[in-house]
């Protein structure tokens, strides 16, 4: 099986749950104690796909939210193939600056994918969870590949955000 590696990046507002997806995927742990990033923190996971032969070594910049969106290095964001734009479901306004994540993303590797998360599911109910999904799914734009109601607590949906992404790299 070969292995090849990809650099995929975590955007969205500070406290949104972009360091609980990762540790979610990785070790399949979630803490409710809040630590904040400071700048990036890197982590690495390998996934393989069997109907490729294909092994993918990620390696995910988890970048800090509270930087406004000009002030995140472009070095944090140049080389990534795809990102993971997260926002908290409990929070409007950090759904209101997905877009702004995204542009970002996208002006610094227009070869670029994306998939949305929007995430803590767990503290929203079943109504009000599905006209945010349709509000934030972004039908128009063709770098986001999916968005997902998401829960780094329960783990919901939490594999397939990053299982998209690597079936968009290799389709």
């Amino acid at each position: 099986m070969s292995v090849i590696s990809k650099k995929i990046c975590l955007l969205g507002d500070f406290g949104v749950g972009k360091t609980s997806l990762i540790r979610r995927f990785i070790e399949g742990t979630f803490s409710d104690q809040y630590l904040t990033t400071v700048g990036v923190k890197i982590s690495r996971k390998s996934l393989e796909l069997d109907s490729l032969e294909q092994t993918i070594n990620f390696i995910f910049w988890d970048i800090e939210g509270r930087t406004k969106f000009q002030s995140i290095a472009p070095g944090y964001l140049q080389g990534a193939t795809g990102v993971i734009i997260v926002g908290d479901l409990t929070r409007p306004e950090t759904l209101t600056n997905l877009q702004k994540h995204l542009d970002l993303f996208l002006k610094i590797n227009p070869q670029g994918i994306a998939v949305v998360a929007l995430n803590k599911t767990d503290l929203v109910d079943s109504e009000k969870l599905t006209k945010l999904m349709e509000q934030y799914s972004f039908p128009n734009n063709l770098k986001v590949l999916a968005s997902y109601g998401t829960s780094a607590k329960s783990g919901s949906y939490v594999n397939e955000i990053f299982e998209q992404l690597a079936k968009g790299i290799f389709p």
